[in-house]
């Protein structure tokens, strides 16, 4: 620090002053306090401009850098990064997760060398770390060029309403969060940083603190209500009461991803929504990025199936949409946490074979008694198989509506589904709940060894 401090109470004056930055962790840590990590590390004749500090989150350790803007812009020097470089070391020694609160311009173009290296190591300690523990990115207000990779990497990434997230400052694309949600950048967008920040913390706390650590177990109310209706009214009546938190909402809209509750222990909930259409490039990319999230900390998965398949037109086509399906398969049948799928209404085809079927290595797989299962939609296996009598009828579509139907009740049915080794059983809808607890139970000793490999080679 410069000559001008002259006393360690000058020093601690300088480097405790209120700010931003310190405030924002007080939103994370339990009654606001928290110890800070290197508060005495400076840049010439000021502190640097991020926070870095641990506390606890419900009584369990937590790590955390949160970056000032007040100070030069928030700009990333090295001694900034050296701070955050240690809260990633010490997460790793320790198994504990980290959240990283953004709020900066970007890196310190006085020293670009620097800057470069600084990042480098930053995105190679995040790297490192993932899937040891986790890690939550919450930008809070701008976060620009490499900052904006950093954040990214991180298991689960929440922004502010306000706030900026960007790579190239001069794009014409805008980096808000309304476009950050849509793209799937974010998995959630708040009102305000206070609000993200909390949205960071709730997220965290349904989470293990490491891979090798149990999911955590709370206090509950059993849920209210019957499993009927949409996906969300499903989840609210199966799941404890009050548990759910559902993640990317704005993105790939017919595709379901939340983060809840049974009996107390965290489970992750993938779902398809037939109402909202079929699955897409974006629902394939959200579902397979969630499974292998649940997957690197052990969180059972659990999926409900109700889909018609996945989008067949010639847009979907141009635009490879195929490689995400794959990406899709991949991820399920990589994951090696218990999974349990229950079709709830239509699985059709590679739909079926992705999500619930044996491909996808599910332990347990359950049919409502509605579901159809089938290899094609009813109306065009009709149309293949009964090509003949459709065209001799007088009102083809309903003739081709009634063969479908029968079809669907005969031969694609849940019953047939069961008998012939598709799903394990049939359950009522009112049962759903024990069901899961059931099986849940079950799995809750899973183990599993793979074929010796460095990694396997997902459709990225």
């Amino acid at each position: 620090m410069s000559e001008s401090i002259k006393s360690l109470a000058e020093l601690t004056a300088a480097v405790s002053a209120e700010s931003k930055a310190r405030t924002r962790l007080t939103y994370l840590f339990d009654e606001g306090k928290f110890t800070e990590l290197d508060a005495f590390v400076g840049n010439g004749s000021e502190p640097v401009g991020v926070v870095t500090a641990y506390g606890y989150c419900d009584g369990e350790p937590v790590y955390a850098f949160s970056q000032n803007i007040e100070i030069r812009s928030g700009a990333l020097t090295k001694e900034a990064a050296d701070k955050i470089v240690k809260v990633y070391d010490l997460a790793a020694k320790t198994g504990f997760p980290v959240v990283g609160i953004y709020d900066s311009y970007g890196a310190d173009v006085s020293d670009s060398a620097g800057a470069l290296k600084a990042y480098g190591e930053l995105l190679l300690c995040s790297a490192n770390l993932s899937g040891v523990v986790p890690t939550v990115a919450v930008i809070a207000g701008t976060c620009a060029g490499a900052a904006a990779m950093l954040a990214e990497s991180a298991d689960f990434a929440v922004m502010a309403k306000d706030a900026e997230l960007y790579v190239y400052p001069n794009s014409a694309a805008k980096g808000s969060a309304e476009n950050a949600a849509a793209n799937g950048t974010v998995c959630a967008v708040e009102e305000d940083d206070k609000a993200a920040v909390e949205k960071a913390r709730e997220i965290l706390l349904k989470l293990p603190q490491n891979n090798l650590s149990p999911v955590p177990v709370y206090e509950y109310e059993e849920p209210s209500g019957f499993p009927a209706g949409d996906i969300e009214s499903v989840c609210r009546a199966v799941f404890d009461k009050d548990s759910l938190t559902e993640l990317s909402a704005g993105y790939g809209t017919t595709a379901f991803t939340a983060l809840a509750s049974v009996n107390g222990e965290t489970v992750g909930i993938a779902a398809s929504n037939k109402t909202k259409g079929r699955l897409t490039a974006d629902d394939c990319a959200k579902l397979a990025r969630f499974v292998r999230t649940c997957d690197a900390f052990a969180v059972p998965l659990v999926t409900f199936v109700d889909t018609e398949g996945f989008a067949a037109d010639d847009s979907t086509e141009v635009q490879g949409a195929v490689k995400s399906m794959s990406k899709l398969s991949h991820a399920y049948s990589e994951a090696t946490t218990a999974k349990i799928a229950v079709v709830t209404g239509k699985a059709y085809g590679p739909a079926y074979m992705a999500l619930a079927g044996k491909g996808a290595n599910s332990d347990v797989a359950y049919a409502l008694p509605e579901a159809v299962i089938a290899a094609l939609d009813p109306v065009t296996a009709v149309e293949f198989m009964q090509h003949d009598e459709l065209k001799g009828a007088e009102d083809l579509e309903s003739a081709r509506n009634a063969l479908a139907d029968k079809y669907a009740r005969e031969q694609a049915s849940a019953v047939n589904a069961a008998v012939n080794g598709l799903v394990d059983g049939i359950i009522q809808p009112g049962g759903l709940r024990s069901a899961l607890v059931d099986a849940l139970a079950m799995l809750s000793g899973k183990r599993i060894s793979r074929l010796p490999k460095k990694h396997s080679n997902i459709q990225l």
